[in-house]
């Protein structure tokens, strides 16, 4: 799948570095024509020299350093690339990234290609978390850049979490598997503007409702009862059915940040406010995608002032919420209905019970306890059912890319019941 395709990895300065001759050698053992910028910091972990050899290609660290007095040497590799691979990806690359900065080779590069870009982040796991780099991450995501996410172990600073640079072979997985559905020609291309052309105007003049994040059923005036949904991938589904020429009603609960620009946002608290909301949207709607993971109970009484600690137990009676996808299943008629589920186990079972208890017409699952399928990732693993059983087994992508495959099934499968 890699032959013959250039790929140009940035390497910067991280303890991780070490890994780059790794991923070099297993770029290089599939074919792939290897391109190493490597960032002054990264020298300090790594030589050139290892990865040239490794790659059997000059090493670029300087803006200045001009070998070739026939080209300029960043926008040649820039306009050479099939893809640009970050990997470790800083704190600091990132951030500059985001903020379209350019002093040194590989951010001039970055700055001036039109080829995919993908970073594979990896540093201490406070700085993963801050919400600086959360923002920037989210910046580059928004504009198309895959990201790899970084997995959770021992850290070289001796902390245990989330950062550790995800490991060679799982990267060259993921390149792959970009490269394998490139080539087979999904529903929706980004051309060199980063804009979704149209296989699309697919959903031209149809109208979509999402729901998406996790409701807030109170307790008393501090207190809540949620859940882990980040609103993630209902985000991710509004903003590619807008791209596609949908009219997007996106209702969104509790998120862990702000919803994509330019969609009409209704933003509600309770799974009672959602279903009210989902209801005044539901008649005139086309596809109905039920993505919002929606409290199952809720306190029978909401205390109207702070509760207080009275003694070392406390009852906390719950009462059953409006099942929202089950009353709409009951209610349809020409609205194709996508429900969601996600599972810890026995996800095939609990799936197709559930798409026929609901009536639905695609249920999307996942088992939210595999690395990278769950809550609060840029990534998902999915199965998609009808009721046949499986229609689609789609591996580990990001959100907007398992958007795009849903949206695609669901376009074709309303036109198909239209003609």
């Amino acid at each position: 799948m890699l032959n013959g395709k250039v790929i140009v990895l940035g390497v910067t300065g991280g303890i991780a570095a070490y890994k780059a001759a790794t991923l070099c050698s297993r770029l290089v053992q599939r074919g792939a024509d290897v391109h190493v910028i490597m960032s002054e910091s990264a020298k300090q972990f790594i030589t050139e020299l290892t990865l040239q050899t490794l790659t059997k290609n000059p090493v670029y660290s300087d803006t200045f350093d001009e070998r070739d007095p026939s080209v300029v040497s960043h926008i040649h590799l820039a306009d050479l690339a099939d893809l640009v691979l970050v990997a470790p990806a800083t704190a600091n690359v990132i951030g500059k990234m985001a903020h379209g900065l350019a002093d040194d080779m590989l951010t001039t590069t970055l700055l001036a290609t039109t080829a995919p870009v993908m970073i594979s982040p990896a540093m201490n796991v406070h700085m993963y978390t801050h919400p600086a780099v959360m923002a920037n991450m989210e910046t580059l995501v928004s504009r198309g850049v895959g990201m790899i996410e970084p997995g959770e172990g021992l850290l070289a600073c001796g902390y245990i979490g989330k950062g550790r640079m995800e490991e060679p072979d799982s990267i060259v997985e993921v390149v792959e598997r970009f490269f394998s559905e490139r080539n087979s020609e999904p529903a929706v291309k980004l051309d060199k503007g980063g804009d979704h052309s149209m296989e699309a105007n697919l959903l031209h003049g149809k109208k979509v409702l999402v729901t998406a994040g996790g409701t807030i059923e109170r307790i008393d005036p501090v207190r809540y009862i949620t859940n882990d949904s980040s609103g993630k991938m209902g985000f991710a589904i509004a903003k590619v059915a807008k791209q596609l020429g949908a009219n997007v009603h996106l209702i969104a609960a509790h998120t862990d940040e702000a919803p994509p620009a330019d969609l009409n946002v209704e933003r509600v608290g309770s799974a009672e406010e959602m279903y009210e909301a989902v209801l005044r949207q539901f008649a005139d709607s086309d596809i109905v995608i039920k993505a919002a993971a929606v409290a199952d109970y809720r306190p029978a009484q909401v205390a109207t002032s702070k509760l207080k600690k009275l003694g070392e137990t406390m009852t906390l009676e719950l009462v059953k919420t409006t099942d929202i996808l089950e009353n709409l299943g009951q209610r349809k008629s020409s609205q194709f209905l996508i429900g969601f589920a996600a599972e810890t186990n026995s996800v095939e079972a609990f799936a197709r019970e559930k798409l026929e208890r609901k009536n639905c017409d695609l249920l999307v699952a996942n088992d939210v306890s595999q690395e990278g399928a769950g809550f609060r990732t840029e990534t998902n693993r999915v199965q998609i059912y009808d009721a046949k059983g499986l229609v689609l087994d789609l591996p580990l992508m990001a959100k907007e890319e398992v958007a795009e495959q849903l949206l695609k099934l669901a376009a074709e499968r309303l036109g198909r019941r239209s003609s």
